[in-house]
C-alpha cells in the first residue's frame, strides 16, 4: 500500500510539473506576442504599379499667373492652325480637343506657344477646349465673332493688360475695314472655293461679318461655302494677332487701323464717351456699320417685312 502511494505521489508530481512548464511556456509564448505586436512595423516595399492618387500627384503642374513668357512666333505657321482648329482636326485627320472659330484662334496661339516655349502652355492645351463655347458668336448667338473673342483670350495670356488691350483694339478695326479671308490652306476641309469670295465685315459681330460676306458670294449662311469662309477667316484673325503681338513684342507696334475709326470720335463726342452731352451709350464700334444706309439694313425700309 505504502509502495502504491508512493509511485501515485510521483505520477502527480511529474504531471502537474509537465502541466505547470507547457503553461508556462504557452504564457511566455502570448508575452512575446503582445511586446512583438507593440514594436513598430516595417513599412512594406511599395508596388512597382503607382496608385491613382500617386498618378494624380505626378500630373499636377503649378500654372503662373499671366503673362506668360512670349517668344515670337510664324504667322502663317499660326494662321494654319487657326484653320486647322475650325475644322476641329489637323490637315492629317487627328482629331483636336475642340473646333468652330473661337477654339480655332485661341488653339492656335496656344498651341504653337506649346511647341516653342513649352510649359505652362503645353499643360494648358486640353483646356483650350473650352472655346468651343464661342462657336458662332457665342454658340450661335453671333454676337462677336469668334475668332476676335478666342485671339482676344490668348493675348490676354501674354501681354500685360495695357499692351493687351492696344493689340486688341488694333486687330478689331482692322478685322471690320479689311476684305477677308486672304488665307488659302494647302488642302480645303470644308469647301474648296478658288477663287474664295472676300468681304468688308464692317463690324466686330459675327452677325454682319457673316450676312456681308452672304450678301458678296451668293452663299447662304448655313452652307459648306460660308462654314469654308470662316475657317480662313479664322486662320486670318489668328495670324495677324500674332503680327501686333510680335510688334509689340518688338517695341514697334503702332495704331494704324483704329486710328481711322473716327466715328469713335465723332459719334462718341455726344453718345459715347465719359461726360460727354449725352453719354447714353458705350462702345469702339464702327458706328455706321449700323446706323447709315451704308449699313445694316432697315426693317422698316423693307415694304413685304411684318410690321413690329
Amino acid at each position: 500500500m505504502t509502495t502504491i502511494m508512493m509511485v501515485m505521489n510521483m505520477f502527480r508530481r511529474s504531471f502537474l510539473g509537465m502541466m505547470g512548464a507547457a503553461f508556462a511556456t504557452a504564457l511566455m509564448g502570448c508575452v512575446q506576442e503582445e511586446e512583438l505586436a507593440k514594436k513598430p512595423q516595417p513599412t512594406p516595399t511599395p508596388a512597382t504599379t503607382p496608385t491613382p492618387e500617386a498618378e494624380v500627384v505626378e500630373k499636377i503642374v503649378e500654372i503662373p499667373e499671366p503673362p506668360w513668357e512670349y517668344r515670337k512666333l510664324d504667322p502663317y505657321e499660326v494662321a494654319e492652325l487657326g484653320y486647322q482648329g475650325y475644322c476641329g482636326k489637323t490637315f492629317s485627320g487627328e482629331k483636336l480637343p475642340g473646333a468652330h472659330c473661337c477654339f480655332g484662334a485661341f488653339y492656335a496661339i496656344i498651341k504653337a506657344l506649346a511647341d516653342e516655349v513649352g510649359s505652362p502652355y503645353k499643360e494648358f492645351i486640353p483646356v483650350t477646349s473650352m472655346a468651343t463655347v464661342g462657336k458662332g458668336g457665342i454658340v450661335g448667338w453671333s454676337t462677336v465673332c469668334g475668332a476676335l473673342n478666342g485671339a482676344a483670350w490668348a493675348t490676354y495670356l501674354v501681354l500685360p493688360e495695357e499692351e493687351a488691350d492696344k493689340v486688341i483694339n488694333e486687330l478689331f478695326a482692322w478685322y471690320q475695314y479689311e476684305e477677308l479671308p486672304k488665307y488659302k490652306p494647302p488642302k480645303a476641309m470644308k469647301a474648296s472655293l478658288d477663287p474664295m469670295p472676300t468681304s468688308v465685315a464692317n463690324s466686330p459681330l459675327c452677325h454682319a461679318s457673316v450676312t456681308n460676306w452672304c450678301t458678296a458670294s451668293g452663299y447662304r449662311a448655313f452652307s459648306k461655302e460660308r462654314s469654308e469662309r470662316c475657317a480662313r477667316l479664322t486662320a486670318d484673325v489668328a495670324g495677324k494677332t500674332i503680327e501686333l503681338i510680335n510688334a509689340m513684342h518688338d517695341g514697334t507696334f503702332a495704331y494704324v487701323y483704329y486710328d481711322k475709326n473716327t466715328e469713335l470720335n465723332t459719334c462718341g463726342s455726344c453718345h459715347s464717351n465719359k461726360g460727354s452731352t449725352l453719354e447714353d451709350t458705350r462702345g469702339k464700334m464702327y458706328c455706321v456699320s449700323c446706323h447709315s444706309d451704308k449699313g445694316a439694313t432697315h426693317i422698316e425700309s423693307i415694304e413685304v417685312h411684318p410690321k413690329i
